[in-house]
């Protein structure tokens, strides 16, 4: 196998080992090993006379595995955000009356995620005018409704 495809295969396993980790850390199972472990730690203090290297034993523990599951528990993150992205964007690209600048809106600039922010509140606040709550319109849409009724109110 070339050194392509050993790549691929060990980007692969420790994606997997990566969610699985992930999933098992969030889990009952191991939040009760994990209080039994500090119980059973806590419950030895006496026997060592709560010495310095008793307390160095828990210390170091516990921030070894911390700092190993933020590498973990973020790269799994990363797969399960990068794929509802994904879905997201395939559900905006299907329906033909979505609005094609949502799709990877993820990889906007904070800016440009404030400016649709202030379409899409424009917009909820042009349907709270709407007789019809369920009649769904684009940004533009709704904003070219309004004036309409603006025009038609100032004619009367």
């Amino acid at each position: 196998m070339n050194a392509n495809g050993q790549k691929k295969r060990e980007a692969g396993v420790f994606e997997r080992f990566a969610t699985w980790v992930s999933r098992k850390a969030g889990s009952t199972g191991a939040f009760i090993g994990a209080l039994a472990i500090i119980v059973v730690w806590a419950a030895t203090g006496p026997f060592f006379d709560y010495s310095q290297t008793w307390q160095l034993i828990v210390n170091t523990g516990t921030t070894i595995i911390t700092f190993l599951m933020v590498f973990l528990i973020q790269k799994a993150q990363n797969k399960d955000g990068m794929a509802i992205q994904l879905k997201l964007n395939e559900l905006v690209a299907a329906h033909e009356k979505a609005s094609n600048r949502m799709v990877s809106v993820e990889d906007l600039t904070q800016e440009e995620l404030e400016i649709l922010h202030r379409f899409y509140a424009r917009l909820a606040a042009r349907s709270k005018e709407e007789q019809n709550l369920k009649q769904s319109h684009s940004v533009e849409e709704a904003e070219e409704l309004h004036q309409i009724k603006r025009k038609k109110k100032s004619n009367q």
